[in-house]
C-alpha cells in the first residue's frame, strides 16, 4: 500500500515522549487515552486510509495494554457506513483488527479484544435543546474524510441537529468510545457497568442550566427529567491484570465547556460529567446504572480514569475547576503524577506547556490512576517534528503501572 508524500514524513519522525514498550516491562501494564479525532466506519473498512494507518503505526509504537479510543463511530443501522447484517459496534474490533497487522517494518502488531457500547451522541431528543426555534429530528448526510484522511467538515444544517440530541453528534453515534484490551487480559464481564441513560438530575446537586434573560430552567421539566448526564456515557469496565488484580476502567468523554451561552449549557454538563466519577468514587446510592444496580465503587478497588474528560485544571472554560475539584484532590485519586512531554515534544511545540494535551493549547486527556497503583512513568505522545502530519488534534497519554 502506498502513502502519500506528506503521510510518509510520519514514518520518519518518532513521536518524542515514548517509553520502552510496556510488552517488554514485564514489571508492568500501560495504560493509555487516545483522541482519534472523528474515525467512522467508512474509514475503517478502508485499510488504506492515511489518516488510519498512522494512527495505527502510533499506537503500535507507544504499545499500551489497555487503550480508550475517543472519538470512534458507534456503528449502528440507519448511519453512515453501516453495512446490512453486520452488529451494531463492531467498529472497535474493526481497528483491532488494523492494529494487528504490522504498519511498518520493525512494528510488532497488536492483539486486541474490544469493548463497545451505545452513546448518545446523535440520538435525536424531539426537543428544541438549544433554543433557536426549532427541533431538528433528521440529519443530512455527513460528508466524507478527505483524501488524505483528514476528518470531514461539520455542515450548519449537521450541526443544527447536533445541537438538539442528547449528546452532540451530526449523525448517530458519531464521536463514541472503544476500550481495547490486550488479548491475554480478562475483561470481567458479567461486572461492567455503563451509565449511558443515568439522568443528569438523577445527580446530587445538578447544575441546572437557567435562561440568563428570564431566570427559568433552560430546559423544562418534560425534558429535565429525560436528560441524560452523559454526552456519551461513562463506563465502568473491570479488567483483570497478569497478577490477578482487577483495575476498574472508568471511562468517559464529558461535552465541552463551549459552544453555549449564558445559560451554559455545555459549561454546566461537563462539570457535571466529572463530578459523576466523583459520586462513583464515594459510593453514592444515587447512581443508577443502566442495568438497574444502584451505588457507587465499593472501597478498596483499584481504578484508573481515562479519557478526554474537556477540561483542565489550570485554565479553559470549565465551571469551578472540575477536574481540580473532583478528581485531582478526591483522596482515592493520585493526582500527582502529571504526563508530560520529552524535551523534543516540548520543543517541536513551543507554543504548548510540557503537559498540554490538545494542539489548542490545554490538558485535557487524562489517565488517573488510584492512589493503591504505583506509577512507574507516563508522557504525552507528541511528534518530535512540527512538520509531522497530524494523526489528531489531540496527542495521546499514558502511564505505566507497576504489576505485583
Amino acid at each position: 500500500m502506498s502513502v502519500p508524500p506528506l503521510f510518509a514524513l510520519l514514518l520518519s519522525v518518532s513521536f518524542a515522549a515514548c517509553a520502552p514498550p510496556a510488552a517488554e516491562l514485564e514489571t508492568s501494564i500501560r495504560f493509555a487515552t487516545i483522541n482519534v479525532e472523528d474515525l467512522r466506519t467508512d474509514d475503517l473498512l478502508n485499510p488504506d486510509h492515511p489518516r488510519l494507518r498512522l494512527i495505527a503505526r502510533q499506537l503500535q509504537m507507544m504499545r499500551p495494554d489497555v487503550v480508550l479510543v475517543n472519538e470512534i463511530a458507534y456503528d449502528q443501522p440507519g448511519v453512515p457506513g453501516f453495512r446490512e447484517g453486520d452488529e451494531s459496534g463492531l467498529n472497535g474490533a474493526r481497528l483491532a483488527s488494523i492494529l494487528a497487522i504490522s504498519q511498518d517494518n520493525g512494528f510488532e502488531p497488536l492483539r486486541y479484544r474490544a469493548f463497545m457500547a451505545p452513546s448518545n451522541t446523535g440520538q435525536a431528543s424531539g426537543y428544541d435543546l438549544d433554543h433557536d426555534g426549532r427541533a431538528v429530528m433528521s440529519y443530512p448526510q455527513p460528508l466524507s474524510a478527505g483524501p488524505d484522511g483528514s476528518p470531514a467538515a461539520q455542515t450548519p444544517d449537521g450541526r443544527a441537529y447536533g445541537n438538539d440530541n442528547w449528546g452532540f453528534g451530526t449523525f448517530p453515534g458519531q464521536y463514541a468510545m472503544a476500550l481495547l484490551v490486550r488479548e491475554d487480559l480478562e475483561i470481567v464481564e458479567n461486572e461492567v457497568r455503563t451509565f449511558q441513560h443515568f439522568r443528569w438530575s438523577q445527580l446530587p446537586g445538578a447544575l441546572r442550566p437557567t435562561d440568563a434573560e428570564s431566570g427559568e430552567p433552560w430546559y423544562p421539566d418534560e425534558v429535565w427529567e429525560q436528560f441524560p448526564l452523559s454526552s456519551k456515557s461513562h463506563w465502568d469496565i473491570p479488567v483483570r491484570l497478569p497478577d490477578g488484580r482487577v483495575v476498574h476502567v472508568l471511562a468517559s468523554h464529558p461535552t465541552p465547556p463551549a459552544f453555549d451561552g449564558p445559560e451554559r449549557r455545555n459549561k454546566n454538563r461537563n462539570h457535571d460529567e466529572i463530578r459523576f466519577w466523583s459520586a462513583y468514587l464515594d459510593g453514592s446510592d444515587a447512581i443508577i446504572d443502566d442495568g438497574g444496580s444502584r451505588g457507587g465503587l465499593a472501597a478498596g478497588e483499584q481504578f484508573v480514569i481515562m479519557g478526554d474528560l474537556n477540561a483542565d485544571p489550570d485554565e479553559g472554560d470549565g465551571v469551578d475547576n472540575p477536574i481540580g475539584t473532583w478528581l485531582l484532590s478526591h483522596p482515592r485519586v493520585n493526582g500527582d503524577f502529571v504526563p508530560q512531554a520529552d524535551s523534543a515534544g516540548v520543543a517541536a511545540f513551543p507554543q504548548l506547556d510540557a503537559d498540554d494535551t490538545a494542539r489548542w493549547f490545554l490538558r485535557v486527556d487524562y489517565v488517573l490512576p488510584s492512589t493503591g497503583l504505583e506509577v512507574l512513568a507516563g508522557g504525552i505522545e507528541r511528534p518530535s517534528s512540527a512538520n509531522a502530519p497530524e494523526t489528531s488534534d489531540h496527542f495521546p497519554v499514558w502511564i505505566d503501572i507497576a504489576l505485583q
